[in-house]
């Protein structure tokens, strides 16, 4: 019997040998597309990226044969801190103006997003109208509007305009509505008047900047299953209630996403004034390395606020299972 069982088992087709699984495949493919930018990583940004590491711990002097670097340690950044009257001033500035612009892009582009992604007529035109300040700000078309005039005083509502009686200003607008009067009965405090009011004077920026927030937030809205708001309509659920217990916690990860985004965006943007001032001190220095150790201190600040938003906003972030 044990012999039969063997010359069945010797009989028996050899199974053949499968290729890789499609998972396997996938990953391959991935890493193929990305192989361009790894290439360019290596070979290109991280021997930049070592020497602009070592120019912000260095002194350059210069001579008849070139360029020596002379090691000075954190002469530079302390330089940037103390030295430097104005780095401090303008950094901390800029971060405080980012922390009030963040919640008014991802509240003004998820209200928008919610308002185009209803069943209306034209709803593709009114998503393209929207899109239309991120083509503008951006490329060549940017660089023609920095002589534009009235474009400048649409993003600095400070200064005034000549009217030829009289210089008016748009932040005058908001004054004559009377926000604390408004507000006053309400028993609303003075600070969150003030951040409503240079919201408003700040709404052409907010609208500028919310093109793409706009876009990812429509993607959540419509992975969202339509099964899931007509269950709610048959349980009676209202639009207040559907919005805060079925909508936003479906998007709740493309807040996060949204909120990294407008962090770094704001951060690397041209009109950014850290980075116009670095750029400046680059400039005028003739290349001095304090520009390298301001970028630096910059970066790290940047690297830290995204670690700490990211990782306040994951403790609320849902996410859907698909088993």
């Amino acid at each position: 019997m044990t012999n039969a069982n063997e010359k069945l088992v010797k009989a028996a087709p050899k199974k053949r040998r499968r290729g890789a699984s499609l998972d396997k495949r996938k990953a391959r493919m991935g890493y193929l597309f990305v192989l361009p930018f790894i290439i360019g990583l290596v070979a290109i940004y991280l021997p930049i990226i070592y020497d602009s590491i070592l120019y912000s711990f260095t002194n350059i002097k210069h001579g008849a044969d070139g360029y020596q670097l002379m090691w000075v340690g954190l002469k530079n950044y302390q330089d940037a801190l103390f030295v430097d009257t104005s780095y401090v001033q303008i950094l901390t500035s800029g971060i405080t103006q980012l922390f009030l612009d963040i919640p008014c892009i991802i509240i003004f582009s998820l209200f928008m997003a919610v308002l185009l992604n209803q069943k209306m007529v034209g709803r593709a035109a009114f998503r393209a109208i929207f899109f239309v300040p991120v083509i503008l700000s951006t490329g060549l078309v940017a660089k023609i509007d920095m002589g534009n005039e009235l474009l400048s005083y649409m993003q600095n509502t400070d200064e005034g305009i000549s009217t030829g009686a009289q210089s008016t200003g748009a932040s005058e607008i908001v004054s004559a509505m009377d926000f604390k009067y408004l507000f006053s009965s309400m028993k609303v405090g003075t600070q969150l008047v003030d951040y409503v009011i240079n919201a408003i004077n700040n709404i052409y920026n907010i609208v500028n900047r919310s093109g793409v927030q706009m876009l990812i937030f429509l993607s959540g809205l419509q992975s969202i299953s339509p099964a899931i708001y007509e269950s709610c309509q048959i349980e009676g659920a209202s639009a207040w209630e559907t919005f805060w217990k079925i909508t936003f916690p479906m998007i709740s990860p493309m807040i996060l996403v949204n909120a990294v985004y407008t962090i770094i965006d704001a951060f690397t943007s041209s009109t950014n004034t850290v980075m116009s001032y670095i750029n400046d001190v680059y400039t005028k220095t003739d290349g001095d390395v304090l520009s390298s150790a301001m970028a630096w201190m910059y970066f790290l600040i940047v690297i830290l606020i995204i670690a700490v938003v990211a990782g306040i906003m994951s403790t609320f972030v849902f996410y859907q299972r698909r088993d």
